[in-house]
Protein backbone atom coordinates (compact mmCIF):
# COMPACT_ATOMS: atom_id res chain seq x y z
CA UNK A 1 0.00 0.00 0.00
CA UNK A 2 2.81 2.23 0.62
CA UNK A 3 4.46 1.67 -2.24
CA UNK A 4 1.60 2.18 -4.19
CA UNK A 5 0.64 5.17 -2.07
CA UNK A 6 4.14 6.89 -3.55
CA UNK A 7 3.66 5.85 -6.80
CA UNK A 8 0.01 7.57 -6.78
CA UNK A 9 2.06 10.67 -5.17
CA UNK A 10 4.53 10.86 -7.49
CA UNK A 11 2.01 10.59 -10.65
CA UNK A 12 0.03 13.04 -8.84
CA UNK A 13 2.82 15.64 -8.44
CA UNK A 14 3.39 15.05 -11.86
CA UNK A 15 0.15 15.53 -12.79
CA UNK A 16 0.08 18.63 -11.36
CA UNK A 17 3.08 20.04 -12.64
CA UNK A 18 1.93 20.59 -15.39
CA UNK A 19 -0.37 23.18 -15.90
CA UNK A 20 2.72 24.95 -13.34
CA UNK A 21 5.10 25.21 -16.52
CA UNK A 22 1.95 26.62 -19.06
CA UNK A 23 1.16 29.13 -16.37
CA UNK A 24 5.14 30.66 -16.15
CA UNK A 25 4.69 30.95 -20.22
CA UNK A 26 1.68 33.28 -19.71
CA UNK A 27 2.14 34.59 -16.37
CA UNK A 28 4.55 37.13 -17.52
CA UNK A 29 1.85 38.34 -20.19
CA UNK A 30 -0.76 38.03 -16.92
CA UNK A 31 1.30 40.27 -14.25
CA UNK A 32 2.18 43.10 -17.14
CA UNK A 33 -1.96 43.22 -17.74
CA UNK A 34 -2.16 43.67 -14.13
CA UNK A 35 0.36 45.82 -13.23
CA UNK A 36 -0.76 48.15 -16.53
CA UNK A 37 -4.27 48.49 -15.28
CA UNK A 38 -2.52 49.15 -11.73
CA UNK A 39 -0.87 52.23 -12.98
CA UNK A 40 2.13 50.51 -12.31
CA UNK A 41 3.79 50.63 -15.95
CA UNK A 42 7.49 50.35 -14.44
CA UNK A 43 6.81 46.56 -13.40
CA UNK A 44 4.49 46.12 -16.81
CA UNK A 45 7.55 46.83 -18.98
CA UNK A 46 9.75 44.53 -16.93
CA UNK A 47 7.32 41.67 -17.41
CA UNK A 48 6.13 42.59 -21.10
CA UNK A 49 9.66 42.51 -22.01
CA UNK A 50 10.00 38.88 -20.26
CA UNK A 51 7.36 37.85 -22.06
CA UNK A 52 8.77 39.06 -25.70
CA UNK A 53 11.95 36.80 -25.10
CA UNK A 54 10.23 33.78 -24.07
CA UNK A 55 10.01 31.52 -27.72
CA UNK A 56 5.95 30.60 -26.24
CA UNK A 57 4.21 33.91 -26.05
CA UNK A 58 6.71 36.15 -28.37
CA UNK A 59 4.60 34.46 -31.28
CA UNK A 60 0.79 35.56 -29.79
CA UNK A 61 -0.69 38.95 -30.99
CA UNK A 62 -1.86 39.79 -27.37
CA UNK A 63 1.79 39.84 -26.43
CA UNK A 64 2.88 42.43 -28.82
CA UNK A 65 -0.57 44.50 -28.60
CA UNK A 66 0.05 44.59 -24.11
CA UNK A 67 3.77 45.63 -25.15
CA UNK A 68 2.53 48.38 -27.25
CA UNK A 69 -0.16 49.84 -24.50
CA UNK A 70 2.46 49.64 -22.31
CA UNK A 71 5.13 51.73 -23.88
CA UNK A 72 2.41 53.90 -24.98
CA UNK A 73 0.92 54.21 -21.85
CA UNK A 74 4.30 55.10 -20.45
CA UNK A 75 4.87 57.76 -23.32
CA UNK A 76 1.90 59.13 -22.48
CA UNK A 77 3.04 59.45 -18.34
CA UNK A 78 4.80 62.51 -17.47
CA UNK A 79 6.10 60.67 -14.67
CA UNK A 80 7.12 57.01 -16.48
CA UNK A 81 7.89 59.26 -19.54
CA UNK A 82 11.06 59.73 -17.80
CA UNK A 83 12.35 56.19 -17.63
CA UNK A 84 12.39 56.45 -21.33
CA UNK A 85 15.08 57.09 -24.12
CA UNK A 86 14.24 59.89 -26.47
CA UNK A 87 12.13 58.27 -29.02
CA UNK A 88 12.02 54.85 -27.37
CA UNK A 89 8.56 54.96 -26.11
CA UNK A 90 7.26 55.49 -29.94
CA UNK A 91 9.56 53.62 -31.92
CA UNK A 92 8.15 50.21 -29.82
CA UNK A 93 4.86 51.33 -29.41
CA UNK A 94 5.28 51.39 -33.15
CA UNK A 95 6.89 48.22 -33.77
CA UNK A 96 4.64 46.10 -31.08
CA UNK A 97 1.22 47.25 -32.69
CA UNK A 98 2.83 46.41 -36.56
CA UNK A 99 3.57 43.45 -34.98
CA UNK A 100 0.29 42.73 -33.58
CA UNK A 101 -0.97 43.53 -37.17
CA UNK A 102 1.76 41.13 -38.77
CA UNK A 103 0.31 38.66 -36.42
CA UNK A 104 -3.43 38.32 -36.19
CA UNK A 105 -3.80 40.55 -39.69
CA UNK A 106 -6.16 44.00 -39.56
CA UNK A 107 -9.24 42.14 -38.70
CA UNK A 108 -8.15 39.66 -36.23
CA UNK A 109 -9.33 40.68 -32.57
CA UNK A 110 -5.98 42.10 -31.23
CA UNK A 111 -5.10 43.33 -35.24
CA UNK A 112 -7.94 46.21 -35.78
CA UNK A 113 -7.08 47.43 -31.44
CA UNK A 114 -3.79 47.78 -33.05
CA UNK A 115 -4.81 49.94 -35.92
CA UNK A 116 -6.58 52.26 -33.93
CA UNK A 117 -3.49 52.61 -31.44
CA UNK A 118 -1.29 53.53 -34.39
CA UNK A 119 -3.68 55.90 -35.50
CA UNK A 120 -3.39 57.71 -31.89
CA UNK A 121 0.47 57.73 -32.15
CA UNK A 122 0.53 59.58 -35.67
CA UNK A 123 0.48 62.98 -33.07
CA UNK A 124 3.06 61.95 -31.14
CA UNK A 125 5.26 61.24 -33.96
CA UNK A 126 4.86 64.36 -35.82
CA UNK A 127 5.51 66.14 -32.76
CA UNK A 128 8.42 64.78 -32.34
CA UNK A 129 9.57 65.66 -35.98
CA UNK A 130 8.35 69.38 -35.43
CA UNK A 131 10.54 69.53 -32.33
CA UNK A 132 13.54 67.71 -33.75
CA UNK A 133 13.55 70.18 -36.85
CA UNK A 134 13.20 73.67 -34.62
CA UNK A 135 16.08 71.99 -32.67
CA UNK A 136 17.84 72.20 -36.58
CA UNK A 137 18.21 68.40 -36.08
CA UNK A 138 16.88 67.76 -39.68
CA UNK A 139 17.77 64.07 -40.21
CA UNK A 140 15.49 63.06 -36.82
CA UNK A 141 12.68 65.32 -38.01
CA UNK A 142 12.87 63.80 -41.47
CA UNK A 143 12.67 60.44 -40.04
CA UNK A 144 9.76 61.48 -37.41
CA UNK A 145 7.99 62.63 -40.18
CA UNK A 146 8.66 59.38 -42.21
CA UNK A 147 6.80 57.88 -39.24
CA UNK A 148 4.02 59.70 -39.25
CA UNK A 149 3.38 59.18 -42.67
CA UNK A 150 3.51 55.38 -42.46
CA UNK A 151 0.77 55.61 -39.17
CA UNK A 152 -0.96 57.71 -41.30
CA UNK A 153 -0.56 56.87 -44.77
CA UNK A 154 -3.57 58.95 -46.34
CA UNK A 155 -2.17 62.10 -44.57
CA UNK A 156 -0.36 64.69 -46.37
CA UNK A 157 0.97 66.74 -43.71
CA UNK A 158 4.07 64.47 -42.70
CA UNK A 159 5.03 64.30 -45.98
CA UNK A 160 4.81 68.28 -46.81
CA UNK A 161 6.78 68.72 -43.87
CA UNK A 162 9.42 66.10 -44.75
CA UNK A 163 10.17 68.24 -47.80
CA UNK A 164 10.46 71.07 -45.80
CA UNK A 165 13.05 69.80 -43.74
CA UNK A 166 14.44 68.00 -46.76
CA UNK A 167 15.17 71.40 -48.12
CA UNK A 168 16.47 73.05 -45.04
CA UNK A 169 19.43 70.46 -44.86
CA UNK A 170 19.85 71.31 -48.75
CA UNK A 171 19.12 67.63 -49.67
CA UNK A 172 17.26 68.56 -52.94
CA UNK A 173 16.72 64.61 -53.89
CA UNK A 174 14.88 64.01 -51.15
CA UNK A 175 12.94 67.13 -51.41
CA UNK A 176 12.14 66.70 -54.72
CA UNK A 177 10.84 62.92 -53.52
CA UNK A 178 8.63 64.00 -50.92
CA UNK A 179 6.93 66.88 -53.24
CA UNK A 180 6.49 64.06 -56.09
CA UNK A 181 4.92 61.60 -53.02
CA UNK A 182 2.53 64.74 -52.68
CA UNK A 183 1.53 64.15 -56.55
CA UNK A 184 0.95 61.26 -56.21
CA UNK A 185 -1.58 61.26 -52.91
CA UNK A 186 -3.14 63.64 -55.48
CA UNK A 187 -2.21 66.88 -53.29
CA UNK A 188 -2.50 70.04 -55.45
CA UNK A 189 -0.68 73.07 -54.36
CA UNK A 190 0.35 75.91 -56.51
CA UNK A 191 3.14 76.30 -53.89
CA UNK A 192 4.60 72.81 -54.01
CA UNK A 193 5.06 73.19 -58.15
CA UNK A 194 6.84 76.79 -57.03
CA UNK A 195 9.67 74.45 -54.73
CA UNK A 196 10.02 72.03 -57.47
CA UNK A 197 10.77 75.04 -59.92
CA UNK A 198 12.54 76.78 -58.16
CA UNK A 199 15.18 74.03 -56.89
CA UNK A 200 14.91 72.85 -60.49
CA UNK A 201 16.53 76.42 -61.23
CA UNK A 202 18.97 76.28 -58.65
CA UNK A 203 20.51 73.31 -60.03
CA UNK A 204 20.49 74.79 -63.69
CA UNK A 205 18.22 71.77 -64.78
CA UNK A 206 16.63 73.63 -67.34
CA UNK A 207 14.98 70.77 -68.79
CA UNK A 208 13.68 69.74 -65.80
CA UNK A 209 12.37 73.43 -64.90
CA UNK A 210 10.82 73.14 -68.41
CA UNK A 211 8.48 70.04 -67.40
CA UNK A 212 7.85 71.12 -63.78
CA UNK A 213 6.01 74.18 -65.89
CA UNK A 214 4.10 72.34 -67.92
CA UNK A 215 2.57 69.89 -65.04
CA UNK A 216 2.17 73.27 -62.98
CA UNK A 217 0.32 75.01 -65.86
CA UNK A 218 -1.80 72.29 -66.36
CA UNK A 219 -2.59 72.19 -62.89
CA UNK A 220 -2.82 75.95 -62.75
CA UNK A 221 -3.41 77.68 -66.38
CA UNK A 222 -4.56 81.31 -65.54
CA UNK A 223 -1.51 81.40 -62.73
CA UNK A 224 0.03 84.54 -63.16
CA UNK A 225 3.67 83.34 -62.07
CA UNK A 226 3.54 79.62 -64.00
CA UNK A 227 2.59 82.02 -67.15
CA UNK A 228 5.21 84.17 -66.78
CA UNK A 229 8.11 82.00 -65.91
CA UNK A 230 7.21 79.94 -68.46
CA UNK A 231 7.23 83.13 -70.96
CA UNK A 232 10.83 83.73 -69.35
CA UNK A 233 11.98 80.13 -70.72
CA UNK A 234 10.43 80.41 -74.61
CA UNK A 235 12.30 84.06 -74.49
CA UNK A 236 15.53 82.76 -73.02
CA UNK A 237 15.77 79.46 -75.54
CA UNK A 238 14.39 82.28 -78.51
CA UNK A 239 10.65 80.24 -79.21
CA UNK A 240 9.86 84.66 -80.32
CA UNK A 241 6.14 82.93 -81.81
CA UNK A 242 5.62 80.82 -79.16
CA UNK A 243 6.55 83.73 -75.99
CA UNK A 244 4.70 86.22 -77.61
CA UNK A 245 1.51 84.08 -77.63
CA UNK A 246 2.45 83.22 -73.95
CA UNK A 247 2.76 86.74 -72.96
CA UNK A 248 -0.23 87.72 -74.40
CA UNK A 249 -2.16 85.23 -72.31
CA UNK A 250 -0.44 86.13 -69.70
CA UNK A 251 -1.29 90.07 -69.65
CA UNK A 252 -5.28 88.59 -70.13
CA UNK A 253 -4.52 86.82 -66.94
CA UNK A 254 -2.63 89.69 -65.63
CA UNK A 255 -3.72 92.90 -67.49
CA UNK A 256 -2.80 95.88 -65.09
CA UNK A 257 1.38 94.47 -65.35
CA UNK A 258 2.79 97.04 -66.78
CA UNK A 259 6.10 95.09 -67.50
CA UNK A 260 4.38 92.50 -69.37
CA UNK A 261 3.23 95.52 -71.78
CA UNK A 262 6.93 96.70 -71.83
CA UNK A 263 7.99 93.38 -72.55
CA UNK A 264 5.54 92.84 -75.84
CA UNK A 265 6.04 95.93 -76.82
CA UNK A 266 9.59 94.60 -77.26
CA UNK A 267 8.89 91.53 -78.84
CA UNK A 268 6.72 93.91 -81.21
CA UNK A 269 9.80 95.69 -82.15
CA UNK A 270 12.16 93.04 -83.10
CA UNK A 271 9.31 91.88 -85.25
CA UNK A 272 9.03 95.44 -87.10
CA UNK A 273 5.42 95.74 -86.11
CA UNK A 274 6.30 98.85 -84.62
CA UNK A 275 2.71 99.99 -84.18
CA UNK A 276 1.80 97.40 -81.66
CA UNK A 277 4.88 97.84 -80.46
CA UNK A 278 4.23 101.91 -79.48
CA UNK A 279 0.58 101.02 -78.27
CA UNK A 280 2.17 98.38 -75.69
CA UNK A 281 4.76 100.76 -74.77
CA UNK A 282 2.05 103.43 -73.45
CA UNK A 283 0.01 101.12 -72.09
CA UNK A 284 3.00 100.45 -69.91
CA UNK A 285 3.76 104.06 -69.03
CA UNK A 286 0.02 104.38 -68.50
CA UNK A 287 0.27 101.38 -65.67
CA UNK A 288 3.50 102.78 -64.53
CA UNK A 289 5.26 105.73 -64.83
CA UNK A 290 8.33 104.24 -63.47
CA UNK A 291 8.47 101.83 -66.04
CA UNK A 292 11.96 102.41 -67.17
CA UNK A 293 12.29 99.96 -70.00
CA UNK A 294 8.90 101.63 -71.43
CA UNK A 295 9.85 105.07 -71.16
CA UNK A 296 12.78 104.58 -72.45
CA UNK A 297 11.85 102.41 -75.63
CA UNK A 298 9.04 105.50 -76.10
CA UNK A 299 11.87 107.80 -76.72
CA UNK A 300 13.78 105.07 -79.03
CA UNK A 301 10.40 105.13 -80.98
CA UNK A 302 10.18 109.00 -81.53
CA UNK A 303 14.02 109.19 -81.64
CA UNK A 304 13.91 106.51 -84.97
CA UNK A 305 11.24 108.34 -86.43
CA UNK A 306 13.36 111.75 -85.97
CA UNK A 307 15.79 109.95 -87.48
CA UNK A 308 14.14 108.06 -90.47
CA UNK A 309 12.61 111.43 -91.71
CA UNK A 310 16.20 113.02 -91.49
CA UNK A 311 17.84 109.93 -93.75
CA UNK A 312 15.48 110.63 -96.01
CA UNK A 313 15.98 114.23 -96.65
CA UNK A 314 19.63 113.77 -96.86
CA UNK A 315 19.22 111.39 -99.77
CA UNK A 316 16.98 113.73 -101.69
CA UNK A 317 18.29 115.28 -105.16
CA UNK A 318 17.94 119.19 -104.35
CA UNK A 319 14.75 119.60 -106.35
CA UNK A 320 12.95 116.95 -104.22
CA UNK A 321 14.29 118.29 -101.30
CA UNK A 322 13.09 121.82 -102.56
CA UNK A 323 9.52 120.65 -102.80
CA UNK A 324 9.39 118.24 -99.50
CA UNK A 325 12.72 118.12 -97.55
CA UNK A 326 11.93 120.69 -95.00
CA UNK A 327 8.56 119.41 -94.36
CA UNK A 328 10.52 116.26 -93.97
CA UNK A 329 12.97 117.84 -91.40
CA UNK A 330 10.19 119.58 -89.70
CA UNK A 331 8.62 116.67 -88.78
CA UNK A 332 11.98 115.15 -88.10
CA UNK A 333 12.14 117.97 -85.29
CA UNK A 334 8.95 117.35 -83.87
CA UNK A 335 10.04 113.46 -83.36
CA UNK A 336 13.00 114.61 -81.97
CA UNK A 337 11.30 116.81 -79.08
CA UNK A 338 8.64 113.93 -78.61
CA UNK A 339 11.43 111.78 -77.46
CA UNK A 340 13.17 114.66 -75.07
CA UNK A 341 10.34 113.75 -71.86
CA UNK A 342 10.41 110.00 -72.13
CA UNK A 343 14.43 109.89 -72.20
CA UNK A 344 14.36 112.52 -69.75
CA UNK A 345 12.04 110.39 -67.66
CA UNK A 346 14.52 107.13 -68.18
CA UNK A 347 17.17 109.04 -66.57
CA UNK A 348 15.73 110.08 -64.05
CA UNK A 349 15.05 106.68 -63.28
CA UNK A 350 18.51 105.56 -64.00
CA UNK A 351 20.54 108.81 -64.09
CA UNK A 352 23.71 106.33 -65.26
CA UNK A 353 22.38 104.60 -67.58
CA UNK A 354 24.63 104.92 -70.58
CA UNK A 355 22.31 104.25 -73.51
CA UNK A 356 19.85 107.17 -72.20
CA UNK A 357 22.57 109.65 -71.78
CA UNK A 358 23.95 108.84 -75.01
CA UNK A 359 20.60 108.97 -76.63
CA UNK A 360 19.24 111.97 -74.90
CA UNK A 361 23.04 113.51 -75.57
CA UNK A 362 22.12 113.15 -79.23
CA UNK A 363 18.53 114.74 -79.12
CA UNK A 364 19.58 117.76 -77.26
CA UNK A 365 22.61 117.75 -79.99
CA UNK A 366 20.10 118.10 -82.74
CA UNK A 367 17.62 120.32 -81.40
CA UNK A 368 20.52 123.00 -80.71
CA UNK A 369 20.48 122.21 -76.69
CA UNK A 370 24.36 122.95 -76.86
CA UNK A 371 24.52 123.16 -72.96
CA UNK A 372 22.86 120.50 -72.37
CA UNK A 373 24.30 118.47 -74.86
CA UNK A 374 27.80 119.12 -73.19
CA UNK A 375 26.51 118.25 -69.93
CA UNK A 376 25.25 115.07 -70.79
CA UNK A 377 28.71 114.31 -73.09
CA UNK A 378 30.91 115.08 -69.70
CA UNK A 379 28.63 112.93 -67.64
CA UNK A 380 29.57 109.98 -70.59
CA UNK A 381 33.28 110.36 -70.41
CA UNK A 382 32.70 110.61 -66.27
CA UNK A 383 31.04 107.42 -66.49
CA UNK A 384 33.73 105.84 -69.06
CA UNK A 385 36.50 106.33 -67.35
Amino acid sequence: MKKTFLTFAIGASLSAGLPVVVSAQTSAVTNAILNQRSGLLDKARVEIDKAIANEKTSGKAKTWYTRGEIYQGMLESPIYGKQLQPGEGLQKAVESYNKTIELDTKTGEFGKLAVTKMDNLYGFAFNDAVNSYNAKDYDKAIASYKLASQLKPQDTTAVLYSAYAYEAKQDYAGAKASYNQLLGMNYKSATLYTRLLQMAKQQKDDAEAAKVLQQALAAYPNNKTFMLEDLNLSLATGKGPEALDKISKAIAADPSNSNLYAVRGSMYDQQKKSDLALADYRKAVELDPNNFDAQFNLGVYNYNKAADAYTKASKMDLKSYQVSGKKLEAEGKKYFEASVPYFEKALQLQPDDRNTLASLQKVYFRLGRTADSERLNAKLQSIKK
